[in-house]
C-alpha cells in the first residue's frame, strides 16, 4: 500500500474515532496503535509506555499549568474590571469610541491570561453590558469582541505557541517574541476596521457623553497600574533573559495572586476555584499531547511523515502553493476542532512537509496559529462563539455573522505575514544577535 493512501486511510479512520464521540487524546492514541499494528513490527505496549512516560515529565510543559492558573486567578478577581475603567476614557474621541476598549482589552487580557476564551468571557462580562447601555450597535460589540479574543491565542504568554513548541521541540521564548508584531498587526487592523466602519456611518456609534479633563483620564488610568505589572513582570523576565517561560509562568501566578489579593476582591473559595478549573484544563490539554506525540512516534516507526515529505518534494510544490493548500486545510478542520487539537493533529504529519520545502518552523508556528485564530470564531466548533453565546444567550450564527468581517482580517494577516516574513522573524532574530 502505497504512503499517500496509508496517511488517508489513518485520516478516515481518525474522523471515524473522532465522530464516535471518542475523546481526541483516546482518538490519537488509538490511531498509534492501529498505524503500529497493522504498518509496522514495533512493540505496541513497549512504545506506548516509554512515549507517554518520556512526555510527560518535560520541564517546557510546566510553563502551560502555570499560564493557565494565572488566567484562572485574573478572571476572579477585579483587575480586568479595572483594566476596563483604565482605557474607557482615553477612547472617547477615537472613531468607533469604546467599541477599541473590546480590542485593546482583549490584547491587554490576552498578554497576561494566554487564552482565547478567557479572553473573550473576561472582557465579554465587562464590555458587553456597558456598551448596550450606550447604544453601540449589537453586530460590532460582538464582532470586536470574538474577533479580538482570538488574540490569546497568539500574543504571549500564548498556551498554544507552548504547545506547538512542546510538540515541534521549538524554542518557546522565541515562538513568544515572534508573536508580537503579529499581535501589534492584528490590533492595528481590528481598530482600522472599526475606525473605518465608524467614519462611513456615523450613525453606528453614539455620540460621546462624558467630559473628562486629561487630570481626569490620567488619574483613571491608575487602574491599569496592577496590569501593567504583572506584564511587565512576566513578559520582561521572559525578553530580557533573566527567566525561561516556565520561571516566568511561576513569577505570573505569585504576581496574580498578590495583585488579585491587594484589590480585596480575591477568596480563598475563588483561589480553590480557580485551582480546580486550571487542574481540569492542564489535564485536558496535556492528555491529548500524550496521546499526540505517541501518534507522532507511530508515524515515525511506519515512516509516514518521511515518505510523504519526499512525495512532497518530489511534486516540486512551491511554498506559497503548499500554503495555500494547509490554509484551506486547517480552516475546513478547525471548523470541527478547537485550535490545540488542530495543533497537535496535524505537527506530526505537516512539519516534514513543510520543512521540505524550506519553510522556517519557527514562522511556520505563527502562521499556523493565525489561522487557527479563525476556528475560534467559525461555527459549529468555534470556541469563542460559544463562550459569548453563553454570556449574551444569542444565537450562535447571529454571532458568527457578526464575527465574519474580522475572519477575512485574520486571513488577510496570513496573507501579510506570507508576503513579508519578516513580521515574524525581525524580532526573533534581533533576539539571537
Amino acid at each position: 500500500m502505497s504512503d499517500p493512501l496509508i496517511g488517508l486511510l489513518l485520516l478516515a479512520v481518525l474522523f471515524v474515532l473522532l465522530a464516535g464521540g471518542l475523546w481526541i487524546a483516546l482518538s490519537l492514541t488509538g490511531l498509534a496503535i492501529i498505524a503500529l499494528t497493522f504498518f509496522s513490527n514495533a512493540p505496541v505496549g513497549l512504545v506506548l509506555a516509554t512515549t507517554f512516560w518520556g512526555h510527560s515529565h518535560s520541564w517546557s510543559l510546566t510553563a502551560l499549568p502555570l499560564f493557565i492558573l494565572m488566567g484562572e486567578i485574573l478572571i476572579r478577581s477585579r483587575l480586568s474590571r479595572d483594566m476596563f475603567n483604565g482605557l474607557a476614557p482615553w477612547l472617547g474621541g477615537v472613531p468607533g469610541r469604546l467599541l477599541h476598549v473590546n480590542i485593546l482589552g482583549c490584547a491587554i487580557f490576552a498578554a497576561v491570561s494566554g487564552s482565547s476564551a478567557a479572553t473573550a468571557a473576561t472582557i465579554g462580562k465587562m464590555s458587553i453590558p456597558e456598551l448596550k447601555s450606550r447604544g453601540y450597535p449589537e453586530s460590532l460589540i460582538l464582532g470586536t469582541l470574538a474577533g479580538s479574543a482570538t488574540l490569546g491565542l497568539l500574543i504571549p504568554p500564548s498556551i498554544i505557541l507552548i504547545v506547538y513548541g512542546v510538540a515541534t521541540e521549538q524554542s518557546i521564548a522565541r515562538l513568544f517574541v515572534a508573536g508580537l508584531l503579529p499581535g501589534a498587526l492584528l490590533v492595528g487592523l481590528f481598530g482600522l476596521y472599526v475606525a473605518i466602519r465608524a467614519w462611513l456611518n456615523p450613525d453606528l456609534i453614539p455620540a460621546s457623553d462624558e467630559k473628562m479633563s486629561f487630570r481626569e483620564k490620567l488619574w483613571g488610568t491608575r487602574n491599569l497600574i496592577p496590569v501593567g505589572v504583572l506584564i511587565a513582570g512576566v513578559i520582561g523576565a521572559i525578553y530580557s533573559g533573566l527567566a525561561s517561560p516556565t520561571d516566568a509562568a511561576a513569577l505570573g501566578v505569585v504576581l496574580s495572586i498578590v495583585l488579585a489579593a491587594v484589590s480585596g476582591s480575591f477568596t480563598k473559595q475563588d483561589f480553590l476555584d480557580a485551582l480546580l478549573s486550571a487542574a481540569r484544563t492542564s489535564c485536558m490539554i496535556a492528555f491529548i499531547l500524550l496521546g499526540a506525540a505517541f501518534l507522532a512516534v507511530a508515524m515515525g516507526y511506519i515512516g509516514l511523515p518521511r515518505n510523504l515529505a519526499a512525495w512532497i518534494s518530489g511534486m516540486s510544490l512551491s511554498p506559497y502553493v503548499l500554503l495555500g493548500v494547509l490554509t484551506v486545510f486547517f480552516i475546513v478542520l478547525g471548523l470541527f476542532l478547537d485550535g490545540i487539537s488542530v495543533v497537535v493533529l496535524t505537527t506530526s504529519i505537516i512539519m516534514p512537509m513543510v520543512m521540505a520545502v524550506g519553510i522556517d518552523p519557527l514562522w511556520f508556528g505563527i502562521y499556523l496559529v493565525l489561522v487557527v485564530e479563525m476556528s475560534q470564531i467559525t461555527p459549529p466548533v468555534g470556541f469563542n462563539l460559544f463562550v459569548i453565546q453563553g454570556l449574551t444567550g444569542i444565537d450562535i450564527l447571529r454571532i458568527a455573522k457578526a464575527a465574519l468581517p474580522f475572519f477575512f482580517l485574520l486571513l488577510l494577516a496570513v496573507v501579510l505575514i506570507t508576503l513579508f516574513p519578516q513580521i515574524v522573524t525581525y524580532l526573533p532574530e534581533a533576539m539571537s544577535r
